[in-house]
């Protein structure tokens, strides 16, 4: 296992220095579900729930949440994203929803966590468009699914 890198020699909380790490393509993919009652899927579905098309209000939700990470997670850098894809696909069997973000720069430190971000801030956002309707629904298994780029290189979950 690797050292913390967000803590000094003397155990206190810091921002990495990454002025002298290499500029490269960076890469990082996540993903998370929320399941639902099977009428509130329906309304996600359809496109038709009363605050309107769910999933376009997420993905926008979604982008412009990567894009605030610094100023969510305390030690994050901000960063130039080149580019975020946010991806929704509808389980209708188990009424989940699986969003897949992925976030993608060129710099000196990953975008894992803008990645990450990015799928919670769409999972909340499909919450907050259908809680009047259901309030139990869950958000689950929120991980990051892939980072590419940087010193350690490319890195894949094992399934």
């Amino acid at each position: 296992m690797s050292e913390l890198t967000h803590f000094n020699q003397a155990g206190e909380a810091h921002m990495v220095d990454i002025a002298d790490k290499d500029q490269t393509h960076r890469i990082g993919i996540a993903e998370g579900w929320i399941s639902m009652h099977p009428e509130t899927f329906a309304l996600v579905e359809k496109g038709n729930a009363k605050k309107g098309d769910v999933l376009a209000v997420a993905r926008i939700a979604a982008i412009m949440g990567s894009k605030k990470t610094p100023d969510l997670i305390p030690l994050c850098h901000p960063i130039a994203l080149t580019h975020v894809n946010v991806d929704f696909e509808l389980y209708p069997e188990e009424s989940k929803v699986r969003c897949v973000a992925t976030c993608e720069t060129k710099g000196r430190t990953g975008v894992e966590m803008e990645a990450l971000t990015a799928v919670q801030v769409g999972l909340l956002t499909i919450y907050d468009m259908l809680k009047a309707v259901d309030r139990g629904m869950c958000m689950t298994d929120i991980r990051l699914l892939e980072k590419h780029g940087g010193k350690s290189g490319d890195w894949v979950l094992k399934k």
